[in-house]
């Protein structure tokens, strides 16, 4: 079978992984107006419906962003939103403390600020993610990713869906929370995979370096470390080897190699152990297995390895790992 692009790498990288939950906001602001974030952890995803906004990050030039074009941030990192460039930005998180109920993440936000001009209709949405998961991913974006609805013909039907997501969750019906976790699931996907395959419709937005595209999404660039990644997340039990995988790959294993480090950051060894400990960390919270059984899930013959392993990548035993995070 062909696990390189045709085969949907990104899929079986993706597979495993589930939002925890969601937040979802929806702001109402009026020229001019300009709003500081710190930062959040995890993914934030932004969008907007009447006038255009624009967004900066550290260390580049604001950009502008027009009705339905989308905007993320995939490490939610600090940004500034105005309606125009230059203006002195209030704190996001005052007027959050001053319209949010209960805990962070128990309500969608709203609220209405500005300064009485046109107005832009700012629809927002934040995904924590697994402790241990879409980190490789993750890490491999640049820090604004902006996708053009005049570009992307599928951008508009993203948007649609993030605005009706918001909407929908503001009203707080039965099920909210579930919807919108999921709902951000689907969401980042498709922006993942835009911003993997329209490049460079999709090119990032921010600060603009050759070293942003390298991670786990660069390899996927290329067939031959696609297809070693796939196989890895298609049979993580396996004993597999810099060799096997370089055959595999069609590729010698010295080219192997260093290929799959220049593109993804890690040896391939290092990219393996790591996935093997993510499905390990989210068998022992779902807490059906035996430690033997989880061990052995992703390629350990014996417990104590497995957990020395385990230990070296959280932190915590898996025992400790299982009542920390597990569910109830």
């Amino acid at each position: 079978m062909d696990t390189g692009r045709d085969g949907d790498a990104l899929s079986h990288l993706l597979a495993g992984y589930k939002s925890e939950r969601a937040v979802t906001a929806r702001f109402s602001l009026s020229a001019p107006w300009a709003l500081h974030s710190t930062g959040v952890d995890g993914p934030l995803i932004r969008l907007c419906t009447g006038a255009p906004y624009w967004i900066s990050v550290a260390d580049a030039e604001p950009v502008q962003v027009a009705p339905h074009d989308i905007a993320m941030l995939p490490q939610g990192g600090a940004h500034t939103v105005s309606s125009a460039p230059g203006l002195e930005a209030r704190p996001f998180r005052e007027l959050i403390a001053a319209h949010s109920t209960g805990r962070h993440g128990d309500h969608p936000i709203v609220f209405s600020h500005g300064g009485g001009g046109p107005v832009t209709e700012l629809f927002s949405l934040h995904l924590w993610l697994p402790a241990q998961g879409l980190g490789s991913i993750i890490a491999s974006l640049p820090p604004l990713i902006v996708l053009r609805q005049a570009q992307i013909p599928t951008t508009a039907s993203l948007a649609l869906a993030m605005e009706t997501l918001v909407n929908e969750t503001v009203a707080q019906r039965p099920g909210w929370q579930l919807s919108a976790a999921r709902m951000a699931d689907l969401l980042l996907v498709h922006i993942l995979c835009e911003h993997l395959y329209a490049q460079p419709s999709a090119a990032p937005a921010g600060p603009a370096a050759p070293a942003e595209r390298l991670g786990t999404l660069r390899g996927l660039d290329d067939e031959s470390i696609a297809r070693a990644m796939a196989l890895m997340h298609e049979r993580p039990a396996h004993p597999w080897s810099v060799a096997t995988l370089a055959q595999a790959s069609y590729l010698s294993r010295t080219i192997f190699s260093e290929r799959f480090r220049t593109l993804v950051g890690v040896t391939p060894m290092h990219y393996l152990g790591s996935y093997r400990m993510t499905l390990a960390a989210e068998k022992l919270k779902n807490r059906q297995l035996s430690l033997h059984q989880v061990a052995e899930s992703v390629g350990y013959e014996s417990e104590k390895a497995f957990s020395r392993a385990f230990q070296r990548w959280t932190g915590l035993t898996p025992s400790a790992y299982a009542r920390r995070h597990g569910a109830a």
